[in-house]
């Protein structure tokens, strides 16, 4: 990958996340736009890249197990009564233009297309960064997408095939810790069952040993905070905003379907209260 194939957001000329807008990727990753590294403004990284045991782990993205049966997560698909399989069938998230590209925003519009290049949705990007003080400051990321074939697409992910609590697909993040060393906690409670596979007004997680950090994830808008999320720290941590769970979610011809989640980035641990003020300020 180039580096001009890399947006970088600042704030007060200190780089916070850099953007991989066209990355050079194999067509088993289903190859997508992502932030990584993206840092606390101490330094320290947040997010992780192709792990080896999951290759198709992006840093923050927006992976879709399956849009009208093309894989947009990368990796293998799901299939009922089977299980994961290798198919010829990830799909490929493709920049288009730039609307706007500064120091602390960017947007832009992409395409997605299947393995054998047609194309399903159209999307337009937001992603943005401000400071919320001494030590954290807020990633805004939004995306709306918009269903420009002239049928139905459905949105699954593998629970509605039957992997149970595998609700994943929109919005995820990929970080860099486990579960020995992280802290989840919740509006709905404390820990992982206390959210996964519910609705939360904010999450936290807490990660790191020496460099500890914290992030809080807020859905800014009222379609964002009626989805469940997808929490998972056994084998690895990551955090995801589900577009569907069990049953499929029906993009109809010309339809848009749209999302934003603010995730405050800090250096330390943030108690609980802590963390609800930000999505009480940060919210829509």
């Amino acid at each position: 990958m180039t580096a001009d194939a890399i947006a970088v957001l600042s704030l007060a000329d200190r780089p916070v996340a850099e953007y991989a807008w066209r990355p050079d990727l194999p067509a088993a990753l289903s190859p997508r736009p992502y932030l990584h590294p993206v840092r606390t403004l101490a330094g320290t990284t947040v997010t992780e890249l192709m792990p080896a045991s999951h290759q198709h782990h992006l840093g923050l993205s927006v992976a879709v197990a399956e849009v009208d049966r093309g894989n947009f997560w990368g990796g293998r698909t799901f299939l009922a009564g089977h299980g994961p399989a290798w198919l010829d069938n990830q799909g490929t998230q493709q920049h288009v233009r730039w609307v706007r590209r500064t120091a602390t925003e960017l947007r832009h519009s992409l395409r997605w297309a299947t393995i054998d290049g047609e194309q399903l949705l159209s999307e337009r990007r937001e992603l943005s960064c401000r400071r919320l003080g001494p030590r954290a400051w807020a990633l805004g990321f939004g995306f709306a997408l918009t269903n420009v074939t002239g049928r139905d697409l459905p949105i699954r992910s593998p629970a509605a095939h039957g992997r149970s609590g595998a609700g994943y697909g929109g919005f995820f993040w990929r970080a860099p810790s486990g579960a020995a060393e992280c802290r989840i906690a919740a509006e709905a409670g404390d820990g992982v069952d206390a959210v996964h596979g519910r609705r939360s007004a904010w999450l936290s997680v807490r990660g790191g040993t020496t460099d500890p950090w914290t992030l809080v994830f807020i859905p800014a808008d009222a379609e964002t905070r009626d989805d469940r999320w997808f929490v998972r720290t056994r084998d690895y941590l990551g955090i995801g905003s589900a577009l569907a769970w069990e049953e499929p979610l029906i993009l109809g011809p010309r339809t848009t379907l749209s999302r934003r989640i603010v995730t405050v980035v800090a250096d330390g641990e943030l108690p609980p209260g802590r963390a609800a003020a930000y999505a009480a300020d940060l919210a829509s």
